[in-house]
């Protein structure tokens, strides 16, 4: 078996509506694994998503941990599916305030982005490296797809960095032409701690944190830089590349695709 790369995608098609995101995330793991890559799919449990249709169930073995987040006790729920076409496996972090309540994804019905999104993001990050932790698997690569993963980086090499699984893993970020547009508020910073994620390592971010410092948070950590479309944000693309990041263009054709990555993720690796 080949290399092991983790997905931690916002959204994957079809259990969500198609965008440039949710088709990045269903085309990349399937890609990957056709390149010879072993990997592993994690994305948010989208209260939209329906259960049935998609074939969900929970994995008990899995779930049951509460994460603690702005001295809040939330019970994580994993729950699994496959894609029928391709058969991927995705597994899929669930939590009754966070996501079951929620009638969309990321903004509420009139378009304004979830107050809370910083806290969801952080109860993702988390609940995919606990998960991962639990399944016993160590993923050479780590593989962000989306705002929603972005504090994945900092926890990887802060949180997360004694922890086996992950102690050799390369981080990798996509970075996509959609963002928030709200503030994820200034309690961010202070639910964000944790373990070795002091609050001291993210003095240099703005306390309002919005799109930009999330960007930056998801730059600084991570090992290499996809920069998805010529729609990406060009002052986050700057600050990639006068922090000497490893960066790469998104190949158009699938297998250029399988090449380039395999390329890019060896290069991390070794």
């Amino acid at each position: 078996m080949g290399k092991k790369v983790l997905f931690i995608n916002q959204e994957i098609a079809p259990y969500v509506p198609n965008s440039e995101m949710s088709i990045f995330g269903a085309d990349m793991p399937q890609h990957m694994q056709d390149a010879g890559f072993e990997i592993r799919t994690f994305m948010p449990k989208w209260a939209a998503i329906n259960e049935r249709r998609g074939q969900l169930h929970e994995v008990i073995r899995l779930s049951g941990m509460n994460l603690i987040i702005d001295e809040m006790d939330h019970p994580l729920i994993i729950k699994v599916a496959s894609i029928p076409q391709t058969h991927i496996q995705v597994y899929f972090i669930d939590n009754e305030d966070y996501f079951q309540k929620r009638s969309a994804m990321t903004k509420d019905e009139l378009g304004n982005d979830y107050p809370d999104n910083g806290e969801r993001a952080i109860f993702f990050a988390r609940g995919v490296l606990e998960t991962v932790k639990k399944l016993r698997w160590a993923p050479d690569i780590i593989h962000c797809q989306g705002w929603m993963s972005a504090v994945v980086p900092f926890y990887v090499k802060t949180a997360y960095r004694d922890e086996p699984q992950f102690a050799n893993s390369k981080v990798v970020t996509s970075l996509f032409s959609e963002q928030p547009h709200d503030s994820l508020g200034k309690k961010f910073k202070q639910c964000l701690e944790f373990r070795d994620a002091e609050l001291s390592k993210i003095e240099k971010y703005g306390d309002n944190f919005d799109f930009m410092e999330l960007g930056k948070l998801a730059i600084d950590y991570s090992d290499g830089i996809i920069q998805t479309s010529n729609d990406v944000n060009k002052e986050l693309m700057k600050y990639a590349n006068d922090n000497k990041k490893n960066i790469m263009l998104q190949p158009e054709e699938t297998d250029e695709i399988k090449t380039k990555y395999t390329e890019f993720y060896n290069k991390l690796i070794e």
